[in-house]
């Protein structure tokens, strides 16, 4: 059988192994040349319950994608406000890994290849066609487009183009597969009634910053330094994406963190007042390139779904990553693609589609986001193992745990334990 997953994201490569794995032939169709998407300029992993969920991943069988960024971390188990034990990778090293990984397991990368439309009769879709004439078919197809870009969304909801990794003037906008098959998006709200959020961070390049402030990122993994009282601005917190950043702490301070490049934690920051502070004298941005300006715009293209990650009237189509509610995240991704990889498999083999417990805290994740997309309150939050309201969940419902023994007694108590790793055709 054929799967044929549109978007090469962290929730794209995942979908990739675990369809491989349960015995699909794999296309992923990716419009950019590097896979990954956001995650070039990402960088933090397991840092409060993504622990938790990286080790369900990794007992359920596929955890392929957590081990590649285990083994190129610049830092593991820093503390930064409101964060422990986080691992940091290094975003120059990881593309390279991930994509030799895919090929290695037999799974065809298609890039620069950009879907323009669908052939969809009504019920499933039969094949998509692609910017330079090329038809694709397929049995089953799992859209992780995102919800990014493209340029028009980032300058009517944010500050305009931000020239960030995407690279949309470049490579072409994104499109919404789920919408092409007549199924309405869901759009994720601010707390102003603007639609969308800001990406959450910038990047620095680390030879810009000074020599004590690069060797206490060599060393620490993470620099903090104070910003100036004029300087600081409480009301930038609420348009993040990244909920679990909207700390005050990250208004008060210029927070770094080591993942090849120096990640600043703020949508947006402009260079005249950072190279106010001692030690940013010469900064400049390498992501996204307009960083004194803005962002990127992001949750602008969610597709309704059940909780196997099936989109709601379309009989041959999943979603996962963003486009499968509002995550923020790479595990938050890795999660759902690998869900949407099974079922892709197990649908395409008339096989009943897996729902993952809300015992463990990516079933329980999937379920409440869904959940919480249908009411307009819910689509102003964001739905993360790292902090704000799902975090917190977590924690009421005694989900969270470093316990790795205990994660893996939870697995194997609903009898799921190395589930993802078993061949089903």
């Amino acid at each position: 059988m054929k799967v044929i997953i549109i978007g090469g994201g962290w929730s794209g490569c995942a979908a990739a192994i675990s369809s491989k794995k349960a015995g699909a032939d794999v296309t992923v169709i990716e419009k950019t040349d590097l896979l990954l998407g956001l995650g070039n300029v990402g960088g933090i992993m397991r840092n409060n319950g993504r622990f938790t969920a990286a080790e369900e991943l990794i007992a359920l069988g596929c955890g392929d994608l957590i081990e590649i960024t285990d083994r190129i971390s610049t830092h593991r188990n820093i503390d930064f406000p409101g964060h422990k034990h986080a691992t940091l990778y290094n975003v120059n090293m990881i593309e390279g890994e991930v994509s030799k990984y895919l090929k290695s397991l037999g799974i065809n990368l298609m890039m620069e290849s950009r879907v323009n439309d669908i052939s969809f009769d009504g019920q499933k879709i039969n094949g998509v066609n692609l910017s330079d004439g090329t038809y694709i078919d397929g049995d089953v197809f799992i859209e992780t487009t995102g919800t990014t870009g493209p340029m028009g969304n980032c300058l009517r909801y944010g500050n305009g183009c931000s020239m960030c990794v995407l690279r949309c003037p470049s490579f072409g906008p994104r499109i919404s597969i789920s919408e092409r098959c007549g199924v309405p998006d869901i759009q994720g709200e601010r707390g102003d009634d603007i639609l969308g959020a800001f990406s959450g961070s910038c990047k620095l390049a680390k030879e810009s910053l000074s020599d004590e402030i690069r060797n206490e990122l060599d060393s620490k993994g993470v620099v903090i330094l104070k910003i100036p009282q004029e300087d600081i601005n409480y009301d930038k917190l609420s348009t993040k994406v990244c909920q679990q950043y909207a700390l005050k702490e990250f208004a008060e301070n210029i927070i770094l963190l080591d993942t090849g490049h120096a990640k600043l934690m703020t949508t947006y920051y402009p260079l005249y007042k950072l190279r106010k502070i001692k030690g940013l004298e010469n900064a400049k941005y390498v992501d996204p390139y307009a960083g004194s300006k803005g962002n990127s715009i992001r949750y602008l293209s969610v597709a309704p779904r059940t909780n196997d990650l099936k989109v709601t009237g379309v009989d041959n189509l999943f979603c996962a990553g963003e486009k499968s509610g509002l995550f923020v995240g790479h595990t938050e991704a890795i999660c759902t693609g690998t869900l949407a990889g099974h079922n892709a498999v197990k649908l395409a083999m008339g096989m009943p589609l897996l729902i993952l417990p809300s015992s463990i805290a990516i079933g329980d994740i999937i379920t409440y986001a869904n959940e919480k997309s249908l009411t307009r309150e819910g689509r102003k939050d964001r739905y993360t193992f790292a902090g704000s309201v799902y975090f917190n969940r977590m924690k009421d419902l005694g989900l969270y745990t470093t316990d790795i023994d205990e994660i893996r007694k939870r697995i194997q108590k609903v009898n799921l334990d190395n589930i993802f790793n078993q061949k089903i055709c």
